[in-house]
């Protein structure tokens, strides 16, 4: 786990930004759920033989009720549970977006750490292959948004649980077959989840799993009529895809549409974002069975992508930086400051240093002020003050040019200044 210290973390505010902002142009509202949930929601919602619930998830006994609580691995069985808790599908679907921190336990690699930070979208109660779009377009009108190059989409669809359950007869009996090729995770997941088997990282089982049966082969007219319509949508708006018959997703609630978004520059977690279509996980989860369909991207990787392609991050600076001379003007400068604050510019007054006795020098002042990025230096001296001015000096400008305002003009100054915040 890492701590995210300025400046860096005015690129987190950066990216959030973006995402708020897209996310109200697509309608989605934002929903918070705990960090902290019953272990059982977990297991439940993303099934007992997954690498998350055997072996990645925090968790522990609560000391006072003895309750297992595990820190959430994942966000979309906690918003599942809300919808269902809360009853929000009473009126219709919902749109939904979420941000925050998630932990798994396991081994800390590149843009991969054990408190991570995850973007997620959830469409709830809306049934038609136009929504799993929609949120492909969501993800992909982000890319753009930030500049993300590089990044391809993967597609594939898991069929509905029938389908799945022939694949599932065919692929076991080929893998049965082959058996001296699995290695100590898939001999453990070939009775109970055979389908995790396609998702192997393992080098050596890579041209077997290639060989192996295909869910695709296996769909019904209705799960390809649904997978078409998504591809004829993406199509559409210019959204390239390719099909991959081996995307499984990694938590077992998904159906019909899966997809990925990857890309090579991050090595071998090359997937940034992805998601999928999971119809029968709010009924699972106790709550009145409606379609969904949602994804979820690491923010970690999206910043890593970014700084792989040399992006200009914001840097986030004053507009003007106070330099007070004299602790006695301190109450005529803060009133002032306050008032360019209330007319929407970033101000940073001078502190008297640590250490030192009274403000500290003109020309330690001004060096601040120059190190701080501000486009503007205000002069609050004793002499200024007497007369009702305040010094102003251009610290970007070349020339460093310098004049004076009166106080009680000072508010139609800052109002020129048209600062970003």
């Amino acid at each position: 786990m890492n701590d995210i210290l300025p400046p860096e973390s005015a690129r987190w505010e950066w990216l959030e930004d973006k995402v708020r902002t897209l996310m109200a142009r697509y309608a989605y509202r934002n929903i918070r759920t705990p960090i902290v949930e019953p272990t059982a929601l977990f297991v439940r919602g993303l099934g007992a033989v997954t690498d998350i619930v055997e072996k990645e998830m925090y968790s522990f006994d609560d000391r006072q009720s003895g309750e297992p609580l595990t820190l959430r691995p994942e966000a979309t069985a906690g918003v599942v549970r809300a919808v269902a808790e809360h009853s929000l599908l009473y009126d219709g679907g919902k749109r939904l977006y979420y941000m925050g921190p998630m932990f798994r336990h396991e081994r800390p690699q590149r843009a991969r750490y054990r408190q991570f930070h995850q973007v997620g979208a959830e469409a709830l109660g809306f049934p038609g292959p136009e929504l799993d779009a929609e949120l492909i377009l969501l993800a992909h009108a982000l890319w753009r948004e930030l500049g993300l190059r590089a990044v391809r989409l993967e597609l594939n669809s898991l069929g509905e649980p029938h389908e799945r359950l022939a694949h599932r007869a065919a692929l076991s009996a080929y893998l049965k077959q082959h058996a001296e090729l699995l290695d100590e995770q898939a001999r453990r997941r070939l009775d109970s989840n055979p389908l995790r088997i396609l998702d192997t990282k393992n080098p050596a089982m890579q041209a077997m799993v290639e060989a192996a049966p295909r869910l695709i082969d296996f769909l019904g007219r209705e799960s390809l009529a649904h997978l078409h319509a998504v591809q004829a949508i993406l199509d559409a708006n210019g959204v390239a895809w390719t099909i991959n018959p081996r995307l499984v997703r990694g938590m077992d609630y998904y159906n019909l549409t899966v997809f990925e978004f990857v890309t090579d520059q991050l090595g071998a977690q090359g997937t940034i974002c992805g998601g999928g279509r999971y119809d029968y996980l709010i009924g699972q989860m106790g709550g009145k069975p409606a379609p969904a369909v949602g994804w979820a991207l690491g923010m970690e990787r999206v910043l890593e992508l970014l700084d792989a392609q040399a992006t200009a991050w914001p840097c986030l600076v004053p507009d003007v930086y106070a330099v007070i001379p004299c602790a006695s003007v301190l109450p005529l400068a803060l009133a002032t400051l306050e008032r360019l604050r209330q007319h929407g510019l970033a101000v940073q007054m001078h502190a008297a240093p640590a250490g030192e006795q009274g403000m500290g020098s003109m020309k330690f002042q001004f060096k601040k002020a120059d190190a701080s990025g501000a486009r503007y230096a205000l002069v609050f001296g004793e002499d200024e003050r007497a007369r009702g001015m305040v010094s102003v000096k251009a610290l970007r400008d070349g020339a460093g040019t310098q004049v004076e305002h009166a106080l009680d003009t000072l508010a139609q100054w800052a109002g020129t200044l048209q600062s970003p915040r």
